[in-house]
């Protein structure tokens, strides 16, 4: 329990200073070759510390706690300043940023690396963020919005009307809080992602994956007999064509969340990407005529990530509703089923 608290409290400790960290812009633009994919996939990547910035004498980085179960050899944990620069400790080292035992046994590896850093991070801003607007609706009621309500008041509103009431109909307030989360959360994360020396959240496909599938699971357990009828008996279809429909529709209900998920983790890692190949020509050509060129178009597509930051988190909470919403869709008559395919608009929004 001591050494749980230990980590924790290296979680949240302030930046400490290295003298040689690990595959920093800094350290390769001193080497003779500058590797630019190097460097790319460091900053995109997940780790487990956090660099910060570099100076031309020190680096600030902040050593996350690593906690490591082995069978038969039980818990560990320590501070990752202990794995930097290839060490070995414990009998752990760092296989590109992958824990790993020196004697090849089976590690399960629950350490709070960068991206689980951040994550917390983001959601006590959630938290912190939301509550202040509640209380503030405590206090006025039903007055006029001020200060950060003011701000908050017209996205919740248009996610409300413009999504989830167009896509999902009558049933739309249940799904509100989700729908508000998941928008929210990717926003924010696409924000944080965008400040220097930030983590790549949104960027990392394991996080898309567990929205999608969060996504899925509400899909599914929300749906009713007119959703499954259509998947095993579509509509319109002859009898002799279902063993070919029927897989279709079933592969299609899979297709969906994985397209949430590869186009959030596409579209956010494309982005940092390309900002920073046009920082890297900086010091691919070691000529300071590029540099303006290349931080013009780097802050050019740093400004349009912005408006991705919204859009993507848009897009991702207008899909899902509509998913949520052609599983809820009730069966009215048969003009309605033919907006039953993968994107169509759930029939009983053509009505708003």
């Amino acid at each position: 329990m001591k050494r749980l608290l230990l980590a924790l409290f290296c979680l949240l400790s302030f930046s400490v200073y290295a003298n040689e960290p690990t595959a920093t812009t800094a350290e390769a633009t001193d080497k003779e070759e500058f590797s630019p994919g190097e460097m790319i996939l460091h900053h995109i990547g997940d780790s487990h510390e956090w660099h910060w910035f570099s100076t031309d004498n020190s680096h600030f980085t902040t050593y996350l706690p690593v906690i490591a179960f082995r069978p038969g050899q039980g818990l560990s944990v320590f501070s990752s300043r202990n794995l930097a620069e290839g060490k070995v400790y414990d009998g752990f080292k760092l296989e590109h940023e992958h824990l790993v035992s020196e004697d090849g046994s089976k590690v399960y590896d629950f350490s709070i690396t960068k991206n689980v850093a951040s994550l917390m991070l983001s959601a006590i801003l959630l938290v912190a963020v939301f509550t202040a607007v509640a209380r503030g609706y405590a206090k006025r009621g039903s007055g006029a919005p001020r200060g950060i309500q003011s701000f908050f008041e017209p996205i919740i509103v248009f996610i409300r009307d413009e999504v989830a009431k167009k896509s999902i109909g009558p049933k739309y307030e249940r799904y509100m809080p989700y729908l508000l989360t998941v928008f929210f959360f990717i926003w924010f994360n696409n924000l944080m992602g965008l400040l220097p020396g930030s983590a790549n959240l949104t960027g990392n496909i394991s996080v898309t994956l567990t929205l999608a599938l969060l996504t899925l699971l509400i899909t599914l357990f929300s749906s009713n007999k007119n959703y499954w009828h259509h998947i095993f008996a579509t509509p319109g279809v002859p009898k002799a064509l279902l063993p070919i429909m029927i897989p279709v529709e079933v592969i299609g209900i899979i297709v969906k969340p994985f397209s949430l998920m590869v186009r959030l983790f596409a579209n956010i890692t494309a982005g940092h990407i390309v900002t920073l190949s046009f920082i890297s020509l900086i010091f691919i050509f070691r000529n300071l005529g590029v540099a303006p060129v290349s931080l013009a178009f780097g802050l050019f597509i740093n400004t349009l990530e912005l408006m991705v930051a919204i859009l993507q988190a848009y897009i991702f909470t207008l899909l899902t509703a509509m998913y949520i919403g052609g599983a809820v869709e009730e069966h009215h008559d048969a003009d309605f089923q033919m907006g039953g395919g993968d994107g169509a608009e759930p029939a009983h929004a053509h009505g708003h």
